[in-house]
């Protein structure tokens, strides 16, 4: 039975490839299925045929206010709400001003206001550098048309599966965060309803009733009116930050998906450069080639080179918060006296920060293993069929594609797997050296 055909592909840091065949039979879009008919209905609206490899990315980047390409009323309206989230995270540090005694609440604190200042930042700075932003999408898009209208077997099917792999990632992280955000608004009233002793506290006014997020509030927030004002305001703000997260994060991945996947492709074309070695093969014609893989490689330096820079500022600071903040949960997990639902709930959320910052360090370090590797497809191609003449500009097109492209955080580390343990074993000493008595 015919079906629509999806690749999920991955390269590990050892250069080991893993490729996931799935197929979606008729029966998943025909009527004998509504619910997955409307799914896939729904996934469908995303896609943009002006942006065929980025549709469900910037449509989520539009939704959430941070790519505007039209001015207009919603420009205003997106850039008020930006502002008065960073003003919410500026509540979240007056409060944790004053409960700074209180060393478990200290920690609450911080690690959500934490990630509430990783999500102001995120949003600022894509609207800052929104023109930066704009040159890589206008330039995938177009690279990704002129290459699906060539045609090429070996091309396209590389384009299908890192499109099929990008599309996985984006709506699995979606999901993530959602289950995030919702764990974090009910958590609460999980707390609430799962300790007896807490509610009769409550009752009889020697406790507050809990909140989502810890923020300072210039009125009563702990009972009436006041608390059920800030409880909507804390939902309100989680769903704004899950939806920066979620799509900020997912754009990111797609785009070093995107660059990894064209190092493929171009590693694919030096292999082909002269084909077999039994075709004949002018020297004008083999220049061109050559200068085609050429131009194609600079393309590609000079865009991730643009995308480093924005990403880098952004993943500097959150590598610093994220040692802190997976500290602060172990933390807040192993102290004495919390519930079972509170632990769930902390552990979640430790979940959540470690996905994140393991997506970014995973698919970095991806593209820095293509391009320590594009450069063998020149070396596999039938060079020595070849001119003297030709041969010398295929030991010049070697020395291009020597260059390795590195995703950074700041000035001071690289994106990587390695960078990625790292953290987490800075984060555990960090922990030993708070939980020592």
């Amino acid at each position: 039975m015919e079906g629509i055909v999806v690749y999920l592909y991955s390269v590990n840091a050892f250069g080991l490839r893993f490729v996931i065949k799935v197929i979606l039979l008729p029966n998943l879009v025909t009527n004998k299925s509504p619910i997955k008919m409307v799914l896939f209905q729904a996934l469908t609206n995303l896609e943009d045929p002006a942006h065929p490899f980025l549709g469900p990315t910037l449509w989520g980047l539009q939704k959430w206010g941070m790519w505007q390409p039209n001015k207009g009323m919603s420009h205003i309206i997106y850039n008020i709400i930006h502002f008065l989230a960073i003003t919410f995270v500026m509540t979240q540090y007056v409060e944790l001003w004053y409960i700074r005694s209180d060393l478990e609440m200290a920690l609450r604190n911080l690690s959500v206001t934490m990630l509430s200042t990783v999500c102001v930042v995120k949003a600022g700075s894509f609207i800052a550098w929104q023109k930066h932003w704009k040159y890589i999408f206008d330039y995938v898009s177009m690279l990704e048309k002129v290459q699906r209208n060539k045609r090429d077997d070996t091309m396209n099917k590389i384009i299908k599966k890192y499109t099929g792999y990008s599309r996985s990632v984006t709506y699995f992280y979606w999901c993530l965060v959602t289950v995030t955000v919702f764990t974090v608004i009910l958590a609460p009233l999980v707390i609430y309803l799962s300790s007896i002793k807490r509610r009769e506290e409550i009752r009889h006014g020697t406790a507050a009733y809990p909140e989502i997020m810890s923020s300072w509030a210039p009125f009563d927030k702990t009972r009436g009116v006041g608390y059920w004002v800030l409880v909507l305001i804390h939902s309100l703000i989680c769903f704004y930050g899950g939806g920066i997260v979620a799509n900020y994060d997912s754009n990111a991945v797609v785009l070093i998906t995107f660059f990894s996947g064209q190092l493929e492709i171009l590693k694919s074309n030096c292999e082909r450069l002269f084909g077999d070695g039994l075709e004949r093969i002018s020297y004008v014609e083999a220049v061109r080639r050559i200068r085609d893989c050429h131009n194609h490689h600079v393309q590609l330096i000079k865009y991730t080179k643009i995308l480093n820079s924005l990403l880098s500022p952004v993943m500097f600071l959150y590598v610093i918060i994220c040692s802190f903040m997976f500290c602060a949960s172990a933390v807040q997990l192993t102290t004495e006296g919390t519930t079972s639902m509170q632990q769930i709930w902390i552990a979640e959320y430790l979940i959540a920060l470690v996905a994140q910052l393991f997506l970014y360090c995973w698919h970095s370090n991806t593209v820095l293993f293509m391009s320590m590797t594009v450069d063998e497809g020149v070396y596999a191609s039938a060079w020595w069929s070849q001119s003297v003449r030709v041969r010398r500009c295929v030991l010049l097109l070697g020395g291009q594609l020597n260059k390795t492209i590195r995703f950074t955080a700041g000035p001071f580390t690289e994106l990587t797997v390695a960078t990625f343990v790292a953290i987490i074993k800075g984060s555990y000493s960090y922990f030993t050296l708070l939980s020592k008595k």
